[in-house]
């Protein structure tokens, strides 16, 4: 169906673009509701409602795959082989990476870290430069596996990433790899100056707050808060890893 040029799918994201700004979660679900509706191809509108309407784990995972199914029936089979590496630049092919993203990151909490790490490297794939932060998510994930080889891998696309919180994880995995050595030592000198917050949080010195920061800054506090939450596992998961840490920072 087409109105003033536009198609059933157009009309239903505009509808999305008004769900992001509604006043209540109710409101959103209904024009979610109403989208869907217009097109059942309409991939950001099984996003809206399964973060607003999904009870449980397994419903948000259900909603998160009817996303990502109606993402692939929006595109067509010709992206999939076409634009791979382009993704995310084009619009059109963003509820689709989110509905991917947000299936990854509720699978990996429901246990399932093989099928979200595939979705995660998958993401990737599509879109290199990687404007959701996806390797910030599979970096720790890859660790907690006993993944070295990937991590060093997934560390080698963006080796040239100089932010704390990639630097940090470089440290871990030189940790792994050496233990306490000098250049264990050497990435943590560069992870600490470039934010000094970090092992506060990692070793329990400070509290993390119930909820994630909605900004950081470059060497802020929340940008340390933020790496915690998602590393920490990782970090318990390598033994000796925090007494090094925590024996460094004295």
């Amino acid at each position: 169906m087409i109105r003033g040029g536009q198609t059933a799918l157009d009309e239903a994201q505009d509808l999305i673009y008004d769900a992001w700004e509604a006043s209540s979660a109710e409101e959103a679900a209904f024009l979610a509701l109403d989208a869907l509706k217009i097109s059942p191809d309409c991939a950001d509108a099984y996003v809206i409602l399964a973060q607003i309407m999904s009870r449980t784990l397994e419903e948000a995972i259900y909603m998160y795959r009817q996303a990502v199914e109606a993402g692939e029936r929006a595109l067509g089979k010709e992206a999939f082989e076409e634009d791979v590496g382009y993704f995310w630049g084009a619009l059109e092919t963003r509820p689709y990476m989110r509905a991917r993203l947000g299936l990854a990151q509720c699978l990996w909490e429901a246990g399932d870290y093989e099928e979200a790490v595939e979705h995660y490297w998958e993401l990737l794939r599509l879109n290199p430069m990687d404007n959701q932060g996806v390797r910030g998510l599979l970096m720790p994930g890859l660790i907690e596996l006993n993944r070295d080889d990937d991590a060093e891998r997934l560390f080698a696309q963006f080796n040239e990433d100089c932010m704390a919180v990639w630097m940090y994880s470089r440290a871990l995995l030189d940790f792994r790899k050496h233990g306490e050595s000098p250049v264990a030592d050497e990435s943590l000198r560069a992870a600490l100056n470039e934010n000094k917050h970090v092992p506060a949080y990692l070793l329990g010195d400070k509290k993390l707050p119930d909820q994630h920061p909605d900004y950081y800054g470059f060497g802020d506090t929340n940008e340390a808060v933020i790496y915690a939450i998602g590393n920490r596992d990782a970090w318990k998961s390598t033994p000796g890893s925090l007494v090094w840490l925590a024996s460094k920072t004295e």
